[in-house]
């Protein structure tokens, strides 16, 4: 495009390669970003073509549409019609398959970016290769342990466990019973009382007894005697 004809050239060519009606505002649009033309000389360049008969003009209105000179066309036939029209169809059918087949390919490649590589997933089965190793040994080497409680052991531990907490649930009860009746005519407050007697660490830790008690039958300790 040359300076001289300020994009008469290049609005000319692309007016008769499109055969097809348009505005100026129209050309300006589809050729400004790839020719860098501005409205102003579109426009002028566009009125120029016409006044010189090279493009058709037509007035509707305050609008002005621009279109190719159809005289420059060879005729066309119905027979080459149906044939284009037919040839357009089998184009736009191909076209449809085509961009199906475009977002299924991405659908796919989408897929494949989010999953893991190739590298990433032996890395990922050597490391759990290593942690089932190391829970295989821990399972053996409890396995093999000498100290393990069988389930009979363990239900007749909690058996006894059942029989020592009920009898301490009872002496526990009289002691409060004892402390309460004592209370009644002592002048100071239960607090005091407790601090004095050196019985409040005592009463802070009894109800942790039951599973002291558990522990003290499961590690073989001396039982509590009546």
């Amino acid at each position: 495009m040359s300076k001289k004809d300020n994009g008469a050239s290049v609005i000319l060519a692309y007016i008769n390669e499109k055969n097809r009606p348009y505005s100026a505002q129209d050309v300006f649009c589809n050729l400004q970003k790839q020719h860098g033309l501005g409205k102003t000389a579109v426009v002028k360049a566009m009125e120029l073509l016409a006044l010189e008969g090279k493009i058709k003009e037509k007035i509707y209105g305050k609008q002005k549409i621009y279109f190719a000179d159809q005289a420059q066309f060879e005729d066309v036939n119905d027979a080459d019609l149906k044939t284009m029209d037919r040839q357009i169809s089998e184009l736009n059918a191909e076209v449809q398959t085509l961009t199906q087949s475009c977002r299924q390919l991405d659908a796919e490649l989408k897929e494949l970016n989010s999953s893991l590589t190739t590298e990433e997933i032996v890395a990922e089965i050597k490391e759990l290769k290593a942690e089932t190793s190391g829970c295989k040994a821990r399972l053996e080497k409890i396995k093999s342990s000498a100290n393990h409680v069988t389930p009979e052991e363990k239900e007749k531990v909690y058996k006894e466990r059942d029989v020592y907490v009920k009898e301490w649930k009872k002496r526990k009860r009289l002691a409060s019973d004892m402390m309460n009746a004592i209370l009644e005519g002592y002048p100071k407050s239960k607090k005091e009382f407790l601090v004095s007697r050196g019985a409040r660490l005592f009463l802070q830790n009894v109800n942790s007894l039951p599973t002291l008690l558990l522990f003290h039958i499961f590690t073989g300790g001396s039982r509590c005697r009546d």
